[in-house]
């Protein structure tokens, strides 16, 4: 995997941007960094809970590394690129993304996610619920049962 394939699966990430600072690629939800890469782009950090990170650096070493001493107070593990495939980066971006955008924006991006993925078409719809008040109105996705051509 390549820096290119980062770019192209973090495209539709809402919130997320790429910055170089001081000659690195980074990627941002606001301030809060979720990627970033060596100088030489054949590792990516990313965002990821403290307490796990020893676990999946004890399965797969040849894969995962730790931070460096100085990102060991983050959340934070490391991944070599040329030993990952395109779902598994997948995976990691998403969770990563996950854990610096609000709750809000995650579900509404899996929701606009899953139908996507089955090809399905989208129709957002407002809707009135009662019991929040008078004139209180939501956005809601409906995925149609028509393929998108």
């Amino acid at each position: 995997m390549t820096i290119d394939d980062v770019r192209a699966l973090t495209a539709g990430l809402p919130r997320s941007y790429e910055a170089l600072v001081r000659g690195r690629v980074k990627f941002r939800v606001g301030r809060i960094v979720y990627l970033a890469f060596s100088r030489d782009q054949t590792v990516m950090g990313f965002a990821f809970p403290k307490e796990e990170r020893e676990a999946l650096v004890a399965s797969e070493p040849d894969k995962f590394l730790m931070p460096r001493p100085s990102d060991m107070r983050y959340r934070w593990v490391c991944v070599r690129l040329d030993s990952t495939d395109v779902d598994e980066l997948r995976e990691v971006l998403g969770d990563a993304w996950r854990m610096c955008v609000p709750k809000k924006v995650a579900a509404a991006h899996e929701i606009g996610s899953v139908g996507a993925a089955s090809g399905a078409q989208h129709d957002v719809v407002d809707v009135v619920r009662g019991g929040g008040g008078p004139g209180r109105a939501w956005s809601l996705l409906v995925t149609l049962d028509v393929p998108c051509w």
